[in-house]
């Protein structure tokens, strides 16, 4: 009887083991398929050497637009180039460890919603006579969602200068002052 009991125990043992992978596996992916996209995102800027520029960059994504709102300070009053960068890298002291900008259609620099510009250009953000720029824009063709219009793991760069929409490949603006990496929420 005793040895019935202990087969009994060990028979259990070895079929709870030999389905465990299997069951972790379906689990696995289940939960995978199951993770939505993020629809919320920010960027905490970095300053520059010697630059007092503070900030986040709030994104959130509906309805296939994209909407960018900045809490910025520190900037010289007036415009300055800011862009969304291929490259989530800010270790730079110049930033230039963040790419160019994001352009995953290889169109020419422009303005926001023109007919030709980067996926990146998002126009000049300005600065009021303290140096704050509290803006919100909305743009197309951006998203959450992995894939090559994804924004998540890019950087956003504040330039010294105004973009002027039209120099190629990045509107002229001048050097990078401030740089943020987009970190889903």
């Amino acid at each position: 009887m005793k040895n019935i009991f202990y087969t009994g125990i060990l028979a259990l043992t070895l079929m709870a083991c030999a389905q465990s992978p299997k069951q972790a596996e379906t689990t696995s992916s289940a939960e995978a398929v199951a993770t939505p996209a993020p629809t919320k995102a920010q960027a905490v800027l970095k300053a520059a050497n010697g630059s007092k520029i503070k900030g986040i960059i709030h994104f959130s994504e509906d309805g296939g637009k994209m909407k960018v709102e900045t809490i910025v300070e520190g900037l010289k009053p007036g415009p300055h180039g800011f862009h969304l960068h291929e490259v989530g890298d800010c270790s730079k002291a110049d930033f230039s460890s963040a790419g160019g900008h994001f352009n995953p259609a290889h169109g020419t620099h422009g303005a926001p919603g023109s007919n030709s510009h980067h996926a990146g250009d998002f126009g000049n953000l300005i600065a009021n006579n303290k140096g704050k720029a509290n803006t919100s824009l909305t743009l197309e063709g951006l998203t959450m969602k992995p894939g090559a219009e994804s924004i998540i793991g890019k950087a956003v760069i504040i330039h010294k200068d105004k973009d002027d929409l039209k120099s190629q490949p990045a509107g002229n603006s001048g050097p990078r002052i401030a740089c943020g990496v987009i970190e889903a929420l």
